[in-house]
Parts: structure tokens; sequence; C-alpha cells
């Protein structure tokens, strides 16, 4: 059996020790020290999700620990916003939080799958929803993150062609084409063109 290693955070050490001592035993995980490798999945436990809560996990995100199980007492739609977009795949709430059911996160967490209470889920998926009519739709923007017109310039790129080519044959100007793509690697984070073809081609999109 191949063990997760994990590594708990609290805002206190009653309820870190708590935490870390019911899955040591366990068979499934590995639990693993702050000075230790990095942990396959961390499990930030608090009361309530503060500035310095989430600070934490866009901290854990930057640095490369980026599966993150987020336990809180209190969770309503807005810690749901915060945490999805401080890259948490996993919520529980404190009181739903038994080992099993931990244990059972840690695993769909280490397997890039994501764990949400059955009651925020509904409102997550209506919050998508909203977001894509309102926002993404109106710029033909897909959740993917690229507009058609961006697809199709990148697909040029990845065969090879030139920004004048690009420009011909998609009847644009060469400084359109050059907008486009910077749009892309600016609002994606990307390093360059090669960056953003890697990209488009991870999500299949071209």
């Amino acid at each position: 059996m191949t063990r997760t290693t994990v590594r708990v955070y609290a805002h206190d050490p009653i309820s870190e020790a708590g935490v870390v001592s019911a899955l040591r035993p366990r068979p499934e995980v590995r639990v693993v020290g702050p000075d230790d490798e990095l942990a396959a999945v961390v499990v930030v436990v608090v009361d309530d999700v503060d500035d310095e809560t989430l600070n934490r996990l866009r901290f854990l995100r930057r640095n490369g620990e980026a599966r993150v199980i987020l336990v809180a007492s209190h969770l309503d739609d807005q810690v749901l916003v915060d945490a999805v977009e401080c890259g948490v795949v996993g919520l529980l709430r404190r009181s739903e939080a038994t080992t099993d059911r931990l244990l059972s996160s840690i695993a769909s967490a280490a397997a890039g799958e994501g764990t949400v209470p059955p009651d925020l889920l509904g409102r997550l998926l209506e919050q998508v929803g909203r977001l894509q009519r309102t926002v993404l739709d109106p710029r033909g923007i897909t959740f993917r993150g690229l507009a058609a017109r961006e697809v199709d310039v990148l697909r040029l790129v990845a065969e090879g062609w030139d920004t004048a080519q690009i420009a011909k044959e998609l009847c644009y100007s060469e400084r359109t084409v050059k907008n486009v793509l910077h749009d892309v690697t600016t609002r994606l984070q990307l390093r360059n063109r090669s960056h953003a073809v890697a990209y488009a081609v991870r999500e299949g999109l071209i």
C-alpha cells in the first residue's frame, strides 16, 4: 500500500496534536512534520477562515503544496469562494470531520479529486453558472480560460506560424495577434508563447 504523506497545520497546538494523533496510527497515511519533505496533502484546521488562514492557504499553494484540505468550524458561501480561489481541494466542517471522513478526503485529494459538503456543492454550482453567464460568456471565454480566437491563434503558433502569417490567415492585424498572445500570457500568468501553447495542449484545446 502506498501511504499518502500528510502535513497538519492548525491555529492552536491542541487541535494540531489531536488531528495528528488521529491520523498517525492509520496505515493509509504518513504524517510528516514542518521540516520534512513536501507533503502530498496538507490539512489545515481552523475555527474561522480569517485573513491569517487565507494567507496560509495562498502560501501553501505558492510553496507547491497545492492539495489542501480545509477543516473549519464555520463554512459558508464566502468561505467556499475564498477557499476555491486559494486552491483548496477539500472542505470539511469540524463537526463532521471524523477520522474516517478525513482519511476519505485525503485519499480524494491525493487522487486529484475534490470534497465539498453537499449543501455547499449546489451553491457552488450555482455560482459557477452565474459566473459563466454574466462574466465569461459576454467575453467569449470558457472555464478553460481561452476564447475561440485565442485558441485559433495558439493553434497556428503551435504549427510554427509567425505573427504575420497568423494575421493573414485569420484576417487580423499583426497588432491584434500580438495583443491576443499578450492577453493570454498575462491573464493565465504564462511566461511566453511556448508556455501558452503548452497550456493549450495540456488543457486539450489544441
